[in-house]
C-alpha cells in the first residue's frame, strides 16, 4: 500500500498505533483520536494528529469522506466497563462505527473494522469458523456484533466497501496494563516489579494469542484484497494456550521471583478459545510471530518503559 490517504481511529491506542506507524512509511496518514485512553506520543511522526471524537459526525465526516482506507480502531473495549455502563459503550462503538459508514456515503473509501472474538461469546464449537452464530456474552461483544451487522448492510445496501476482522487476544508493546487490559500486559507488568500472578479459575482455561504485528499485517491484507470485501474473517493465530502455560513462560522470560496465584473464576469469563484461520490464510495471511518470540519482544518494550519511569 503505497501514497495512498489513510485515516486510523483510535491511531493513538495499541492497535490503532502500530497500524499507522506501518502505514505512515509510505502513506499520508492522519489520525483521529480523542486521547481518553490513546497517547499522543503513539502517534508516528509523520502521521497528523486530529483529535476529535467519533461520536460527533461534523468532526470526523469530511476527514472520512476523503479517506482512501480507514482502519477503525477506536473503540470502548473493556468488557468490564460495558457492564458497568453499556449505553456509553453503546454510543462509541455502535453509533462511532455508524458515523464513519455514514462519512464513507460521502466519499470512496475502503473500512476496515476492528471487531472482536467477544462476538462469539462461550462457543464450544472449537476451532472457531466466522459462520457460526454470534452469542455475545457482554455488552462490549454486542455492540460489536450490531456494528459487523451496519457493515453488512452498508456494504449490501449502498455499496461502501468493508470488511470486519474479529480480533482473538491481540498483545504486544504499547498495550495498557492497566487491571482490564489483556492479560500479557498485566502478567508482564507483575513480573517485572517480581508480583505474584494472579490467574482466576484454575488455570486451564485457554486463549488464542496473537502478536499486534500479526494483526497489522492482517489488517492491511483484508484492506488491499477484494475478496475481503463484505466479510468478516478471525485474526488468530490457530494455537491454543493455557493461562498457567502463559503465565510460566512469562515469569521464564523476565527471570521473575513472581509467583503464581489463583484466585475464583470471574463471571462472563470464557473458558476455551480458538480460532479457524482459514478464512484470512485465503487472503494470503499466516502469522509469523510464536507466542515466545511476541513475549520476548513485549518484555523488551515494558522493561525499557519501566526503566523510564512509564
Amino acid at each position: 500500500m503505497r501514497n495512498k490517504l489513510i485515516v486510523v481511529t483510535g491511531g493513538a491506542g495499541f492497535i490503532g498505533s502500530h497500524i499507522a506507524w506501518e502505514l505512515s512509511k509510505d502513506n499520508e496518514v492522519i489520525v483521529i483520536d480523542n486521547l481518553y485512553t490513546g497517547k499522543e506520543e503513539n502517534v508516528p511522526p509523520g502521521a497528523k494528529l486530529v483529535q476529535a471524537d467519533i461520536r460527533d459526525y461534523e468532526s470526523i465526516a469530511e476527514l472520512i469522506s476523503h479517506a482512501d482506507y480507514v482502519f477503525h480502531e477506536a473503540a470502548q473495549v473493556s468488557v468490564v466497563e460495558s457492564v458497568r455502563d453499556p449505553i456509553f459503550t453503546e454510543e462509541v462503538n455502535v453509533i462511532g462505527t455508524l458515523n464513519i459508514l455514514k462519512a464513507l456515503l460521502e466519499g470512496h473509501g475502503k473500512l476496515v473494522f476492528a471487531s472482536s472474538a467477544a462476538v462469539y461469546g462461550d462457543n464450544p464449537n472449537l476451532p472457531l469458523k466466522e459462520s457460526e452464530r454470534p452469542k455475545p456474552l457482554s455488552p462490549y461483544g454486542v455492540t460489536k456484533a450490531a456494528a459487523e451487522e451496519y457493515l453488512r448492510v452498508f456494504n449490501e445496501l449502498y455499496g461502501v466497501p468493508t470488511v470486519a476482522l474479529r480480533y482473538f487476544n491481540v498483545f504486544g508493546p504499547r498495550q495498557s496494563a492497566n487491571q482490564y487490559a489483556g492479560v500479557i500486559s498485566i502478567f508482564i507488568n507483575r513480573a517485572l516489579k517480581n508480583e505474584p500472578l494472579v490467574i482466576f479459575g484454575d488455570g486451564k482455561q485457554t486463549r488464542d494469542f496473537i502478536y499486534v504485528k500479526d494483526v497489522v499485517r492482517a489488517n492491511i491484507l483484508a484492506a488491499e484484497s477484494r475478496r475481503s470485501n463484505g466479510k468478516v474473517f478471525n485474526v488468530a493465530t490457530g494455537r491454543q494456550t493455557t493461562i498457567l502455560e502463559l503465565a510460566m513462560k512469562i515469569i521464564e522470560i523476565t527471570g521473575a521471583n513472581s509467583s503464581v496465584l489463583f484466585d475464583k473464576p470471574r463471571p462472563g469469563d470464557i473458558r476455551h478459545s480458538l480460532a479457524d484461520i482459514s478464512e484470512i490464510k485465503g487472503l494470503g495471511f499466516e502469522p509469523k510471530f510464536s507466542l515466545e518470540e511476541g513475549l520476548k519482544k513485549t518484555v523488551e518494550w515494558y522493561a525499557m518503559a519501566h526503566r523510564m519511569g512509564g
